[in-house]
């Protein structure tokens, strides 16, 4: 009887605890049973009414936007055509009407979803370090850099002098482009020493040249360059000379890459965006390489301009619509007459992702004041220290 009493004992005492298990198991933790209060059907219908105000908005300004910015495509090609047979080009060949701006309502937050949307990461720019690092691991080179700045400045002043550039032309262009005090090594984005501050581009440089035309100025003068460089190690000795022979020995196969691809400007785009084409955007930090580079992007422009009839010589803020927007599209800004510069939108002459990203032609958005803000910013900029410094390079 006792054993039978024992038994029925156990056996419920083994029940009540395998309940209490099981509602551990079962029912969360008070701090885990806290569920978002349901969303009420005002809140979601108005959600859905904003959404679908957004959508309709959006979509009338991106067709409106598309239509505009394929305007501006056409009309290119039709001055390019024209430009081929000698034809007169005239104000109605140019879009006259501003880009469509978005005024429409930002797109609403969704209140019912279970976690804010994160914000979109932004794309990490290559930077020197970057640019560097691939330039030993894929071609073995490491740049001469200057002792200091005012080395490479009186390379780059020597070198634009002996090519025929002015100094007007180069000061005011490296004030423009590179703040008026940009070392030989400022990127875009990184003109100040600021915390958080990132790379926008691979602009690089005194001229701020993209990797694409650092790649191209090596496929198209690549030679020429050797040339020189060459003919300058024949006056060193020693360790100087044993380091320019190595370096040519390198720059040569970076020469031979930007060459792999034929000559146009989208393909030299794709080829400076692999490791390859990041490492070959290094030269522009050799003290007897990168003023060759910045010295034949500016001296290409004189020459287009040049070769299309223009006999006066360039101002630096003409040269800087022509580094702007391209030669083609620079020179056609550069050659209209003053009233159509009064009038044609800026937008004429930049793809929608470059206008977009470029403030000043935002802001100054017909040819005349773009030029002017430019002549504006070039006399600022040329009175602060790196600008200074530069135009008493050309003096020594």
């Amino acid at each position: 009887m006792k054993k039978t009493f024992l038994y029925f004992v156990v056996v419920a005492l083994l029940v009540v605890i395998s309940h209490q298990l099981l509602a551990q198991q079962v029912v969360p933790r008070a701090q885990n049973t806290e569920t978002k209060p349901a969303l009420s059907d005002t809140a979601q219908a108005n959600y859905q009414r904003k959404l679908s105000q957004y959508v309709l908005e959006r979509r009338k300004y991106d067709d409106l936007s598309k239509t505009y910015w394929d305007s501006i495509t056409v009309k290119r090609r039709i001055r390019s055509q024209k430009r081929i047979t000698n034809q007169a080009i005239l104000l109605e060949d140019y879009v006259l009407t501003q880009p469509p701006i978005y005024s429409g309502p930002e797109k609403p937050i969704d209140p019912s979803a279970s976690t804010p949307e994160a914000p979109q990461l932004k794309k990490y720019i290559p930077v020197v370090a970057d640019f560097l690092k691939a330039a030993l691991e894929q071609f073995q080179f490491i740049p001469l850099r200057p002792r200091n700045e005012m080395e490479y400045k009186r390379v780059y002043a020597r070198t634009a002098a002996e090519a025929g550039l002015t100094k007007e032309q180069v000061v005011r262009v490296y004030a423009f482009e590179s703040g008026g005090n940009g070392k030989y090594d400022v990127q875009a984005g990184l003109e100040y020493d600021r915390p958080g501050v990132q790379a926008v581009s691979s602009a690089l440089g005194y001229n701020q040249l993209l990797g694409a035309r650092t790649v191209g100025l090596l496929a198209e003068q690549g030679n020429q360059f050797i040339s020189r460089l060459e003919k300058q190690s024949e006056s060193l000795s020693g360790v100087q000379k044993n380091q320019l022979i190595d370096r040519l020995f390198a720059f040569r196969r970076m020469i031979e890459f930007s060459k792999s691809v034929p000559n146009k400007w989208s393909e030299h785009v794709s080829i400076a965006q692999t490791t390859r084409g990041l490492a070959v955007h290094a030269v522009l930090l050799d003290v007897d390489i990168g003023p060759l580079l910045q010295t034949h992007n500016l001296l290409y422009l004189v020459d287009y301009a040049k070769s299309k009839g223009r006999k006066e010589t360039l101002t630096a803020a003409e040269l800087e619509m022509m580094n702007l927007t391209g030669a083609g599209n620079g020179f056609d800004m550069i050659t209209m007459t003053a009233d159509m510069q009064a009038v044609v939108p800026t937008s004429n002459f930049f793809e929608q992702s470059g206008y977009v990203a470029n403030p000043i032609a935002v802001e100054n958005n017909v040819v005349a004041k773009l030029i002017a803000a430019t002549n504006s910013k070039m006399d600022e900029e040329s009175k602060l220290q790196g600008a200074v410094d530069l135009t008493a390079a050309f003096k020594e």
